[in-house]
């Protein structure tokens, strides 16, 4: 490499605590974002398990919060989305923080994926596996997923963090997770089998932490064109992570910020002409819809989901713009639109998905109305109906 070839700064934690390897590279971010960090890439493990839940995800209706509990296994949000998922020292995260008008960051959200998850596939293919680029955010190998990846903004920075998954406890994936009966948690356990993969089920071996550094360092240099001079976290950073990051994610309001906004039954009368409803819509991510309803004008709404919205922070915006709104197409549409035209992006998914998820909304309402009900509050019993 020339003199002049581009720098990649790699801090290694290697196996760290849980909220450290989730939450480290935020503080990195902020670095970066106020001029005091160059472009870095953080690659770590955790020490123990933990569930890590998406940005815009509903903790308790994703999550078996209980089970975990009981488990001693904390739970994290992220600042991306994506849904919930069980994490241990089985995986080996990288994390890249880079300013928006590096190289590395310029392009689309997909040629984000794209040029770092080249990364990703050189590792496996290194280690002998016919891995490939899966758009929006996977990497495969012969049809099954071997990587879990997310990406996001914070400031001025463009953010990409995924994992190498070494091994799976595919019955604790799908133990964490809140589903209605075992029998389907059955089902979803053997599903993951079928669809997700590792090193040790490909290979019959775990690689070591190591070795991956190593592959990692040796691909970004190769399929990035950088070269990785490796690092210590700053003095600025750690104090970032210890008096910003870290106590906004060990707290209450940040773990159960998206759980309690218009909480209620999936369609729930609260005064006369008004009810909350939720509803479900399923494209390439899984779009929930919870809204207070006048008629069929929105008085509020919130949206969640494994979805990804860059940056993710937007969605609060898009539901500002709803509110008020008639469920209509033709003005909902419109509204939503307006609102991507301001530069946002959801990786995988689109307007009109958007679209269809509110206007399931009416369709449920109207379909559905006896499961309209008194209003059950806080503390106090009563079934929930199912959509």
């Amino acid at each position: 490499m020339s003199e002049e070839t581009e720098t990649l700064r790699l801090i290694d934690l290697g196996i760290c605590e849980a909220i450290k390897a989730q939450t480290f590279y935020e503080a990195v971010a902020l670095a970066v974002d106020r001029d005091l960090s160059p472009d870095t890439l953080v690659l770590c493990s955790p020490s123990s398990p933990y569930v890590c839940i998406g940005y815009h995800q509903d903790l308790e209706q994703e999550v078996d919060v209980e089970f975990c509990r009981e488990a001693g296994l904390p739970i994290i949000r992220r600042g991306q989305g994506g849904g919930a998922v069980y994490l241990d020292s089985n995986q080996v995260f990288y994390q890249y923080v880079l300013r928006k008008e590096s190289r590395l960051a310029s392009g689309s959200v997909e040629d984000f994926f794209r040029r770092l998850l080249s990364v990703t596939v050189r590792v496996y293919r290194e280690l002998g596996l016919n891995a490939e680029y899966k758009p929006i955010n996977d990497v495969v190998v012969n049809g099954k997923k071997i990587s879990g990846n997310g990406a996001g903004e914070l400031g001025s920075t463009r953010i990409l963090v995924g994992n190498v998954i070494l091994d799976i406890d595919y019955d604790m994936m799908a133990r964490v997770l809140r589903v209605p009966d075992e029998k389907f948690r059955d089902k979803m356990a053997k599903s993951m089998r079928e669809w997700v993969t590792s090193l040790r089920r490909e290979l019959g071996f775990k690689p070591t932490y190591g070795r991956i550094k190593e592959l990692i360092v040796k691909a970004c240099q190769e399929e990035l064109g950088v070269k990785v001079v490796e690092d210590r976290p700053s003095e600025e950073e750690l104090r970032i992570w210890e008096e910003e990051v870290k106590p906004k994610h060990l707290s209450e309001d940040w773990l159960y910020m998206r759980t309690y906004r218009l909480r209620g039954a999936r369609a729930v009368k609260i005064a006369d002409g008004v009810k909350v409803v939720e509803v479900s819509h399923k494209a390439r991510k899984l779009i929930r819809v919870r809204a207070e309803l006048m008629g069929d004008k929105i008085l509020d709404i919130a949206l969640m989901g494994d979805f990804f919205m860059i940056p993710e922070e937007a969605v609060s915006r898009l539901e500002k713009a709803l509110r008020g709104v008639k469920l209509d197409r033709e003005e909902i549409l419109r509204r939503v639109s307006k609102f991507y035209e301001e530069g946002v992006e959801t990786p995988g998914i689109g307007p009109e998905d958007f679209v269809e998820a509110i206007l399931k909304l009416k369709n449920f309402a109207e379909k559905y109305p006896e499961q309209i009900r008194p209003y059950v509050g806080e503390g106090e019993s009563g079934s929930r109906s199912e959509g």
